[in-house]
């Protein structure tokens, strides 16, 4: 790598200067693969000796390479012939790096090797959970359908040993991000930033939106969102018949049980399958590619990790799609979030460096939620006669998610901006905001999550921070897809999408949106009509009769 990024540094022409580069790309390409594999394995089974060795080892080297990627960003960067390098590197690769060269410095690589090594740790926790319940034993994500099973002691029993485990390990949870914030603390202030907050908005290559636009965006969420979700939970409660949800009434959403696909797993990925054919020209041959290749592991069990991830592997220019099948909705959901991912890298792997693939996280969530509203039409050949109650809930769901989303983002900006601030008061810091962006969470019969231990749970907060908000962005912009085929019945939507999708991390999120004709969340009033919509349809409905 070294040869080569004097080689590019010292190009006497445009020609010499894209053979380097070339090579460079190939060699990081294969690079970032070896490590991506090792970690794909190691998640499938945090018990493999060997894939776990695999991550110990890129948890070292990892910020080893890429400080050594150091020298190659600046041959880049500094170039004078970016006419010439501009076919092989799209201009957001160009301003990445230029933003990765401010966050590295060869004296923060102890320091984040520490960090991915908690990051390791939180993950081998989480994994290792094995909890007893009406005597079997599960994992966290095993205990998904029970906790929102239909009968009200069961679900109130599950969530009650789902969270034991929290409880039980919260000292051991509490140090590790203990640890966390003051290493990333002092990774941003050895680079020369204020804090990890501030810091956090050049490492996520937030390009062409700040924390005022940001601070606009959470107001919006928390005037008119909120009490639209209060609406609904009222709407929920009566359809139990409670006078009030307890926080595990929360995730059932119909007295007899929310919808529930209808299959094997292998009915469900060829019920996915016919629907990709049906869908569009593109969505077909990939959704093949990814069954045929063997590139979906979707089941749950023991030693897997939890939740779910695309991951985009540039050496084989394949998406990858791992999830935890547990009988839910969610699985259908996995069906379509992550495969919008995988479909979006899908269309998109012309582009070089394979890093670029993806857009910057919270454009690239956009494709993944916004591909979840349109199968909707497919939903059909998945719940069967429980359509109508997927359908409700999803659009529910979706609405409920943002002031929860928004409350993750703003809970690690009070924590990175207040590193000093103990376990105790990082605690009652989730509990004051949560009752600002969830009041209608009620924990008073659980003490711990009273306290405020619910974000224990959410691996972003520990595993990538300031990653979360993204969700939301992608949310809003998800629910103008949503409005432009369900309610519109745009019929350039889908043209819009794929060449969104095809851009990929070609673009910025401001550009993302403008191919595909749709508007930015931040400016004040952006979200009325996309709201009023959904108020709309949601109140069209009799939720009695579901």
């Amino acid at each position: 790598m070294h040869k080569l990024s004097v080689q590019l540094a010292g190009a006497q022409n445009g020609f010499v200067a894209k053979v380097a580069a070339t090579e460079l790309v190939a060699l990081v390409n294969n690079m970032n693969s070896q490590a991506m594999l090792a970690t794909i394995r190691n998640s499938i089974d945090t018990n493999d000796a060997f894939y776990k060795a695999e991550v110990d080892f890129w948890d070292e080297y990892g910020p080893q390479f890429d400080d050594a990627l150091t020298e190659y960003q600046q041959a880049v960067v500094s170039s004078a012939y970016q006419d010439d390098l501009a076919s092989i590197y799209p201009h957001t690769w160009i301003a990445g790096a230029q933003d990765a060269l401010r966050v590295k410095d060869p004296k923060i690589i102890p320091l984040q090797q520490q960090n991915n090594r908690l990051i390791t740790e939180y993950q081998t926790l989480i994994a290792s959970a094995q909890i007893d319940f009406q005597g079997q034993t599960y994992t966290l994500a095993q205990l998904g359908p029970l906790m929102s099973d239909q009968d009200r002691d069961v679900r109130r029993g599950a969530n009650a040993a789902y969270w034991s485990f929290f409880a039980q390990h919260e000292a051991t949870f509490d140090r590790i991000y203990d640890d966390m914030v003051h290493v990333r603390t002092k990774i941003a202030r050895e680079l020369g930033f204020k804090d990890y907050a501030e810091m956090s908005y050049v490492f996520m290559d937030r390009f062409d939106y700040d924390e005022d636009m940001v601070s606009t965006y959470r107001n919006e969420v928390r005037q008119k969102v909120v009490p639209l979700v209060r609406e609904q939970r009222a709407k929920q409660a009566k359809r139990l018949g409670l006078t009030k949800l307890a926080y595990y009434d929360l995730s059932i959403q119909f007295k007899d049980g929310n919808a529930k696909p209808q299959g094997t797993p292998e009915e469900l990925v060829e019920t996915a399958r016919q629907m990709y054919h049906e869908m569009s020209a593109e969505t077909g041959p990939f959704f093949d590619h990814m069954v045929d290749s063997h590139l979906l592991d979707l089941l749950a069990k023991k030693g897997k990790m939890s939740g779910g991830y695309a991951e985009y592997i540039p050496s084989i220019e394949s998406p990858f799609i791992f999830a935890n099948f547990n009988g839910t909705s969610g699985d259908v959901d996995v069906l379509t979030h992550e495969a919008g991912h995988a479909f979006q890298t899908f269309v998109a792997r012309w582009i070089q460096p394979g890093e670029v693939v993806f857009p910057t996280n919270e454009a690239a969530e956009i494709f993944s939620m916004s591909m979840e509203f349109i199968a909707y039409p497919w939903m059909q050949n998945f719940f069967k006669d429980q359509t109508a109650k997927y359908k409700y809930a999803h659009l529910q769901d979706a609405l409920e998610f943002l002031p929860y989303g928004i409350l993750v983002d703003h809970f690690q900006h009070e924590v990175y901006t207040h590193p000093d601030m103990t376990p105790a008061e990082r605690k009652a810091c989730w509990r004051r905001l949560e009752k600002q962006y969830n009041p209608d969470k009620d924990y008073s019969e659980n003490a711990d999550l009273d306290r405020g231990i619910y974000w224990m749970r959410q691996g972003h907060i520990f595993e990538v921070p300031f990653y979360y908000i993204d969700y939301t962005i992608a949310q809003v912009v998800a629910y103008q897809f949503w409005k432009r085929f369900e309610v519109d019945h745009d019929q350039t939507a889908w043209n819009d999408y794929l060449s969104m999708a095809k851009a990929g991390g070609s673009q910025s999120l401001l550009e993302l949106l403008k191919t595909g004709h749709l508007q930015s969340p931040f400016a004040a009033g952006a979200l009325d009509d996309t709201l009023a919509a959904i108020h709309t349809a949601l109140a069209a409905v009799d939720d009695s009769k579901l």
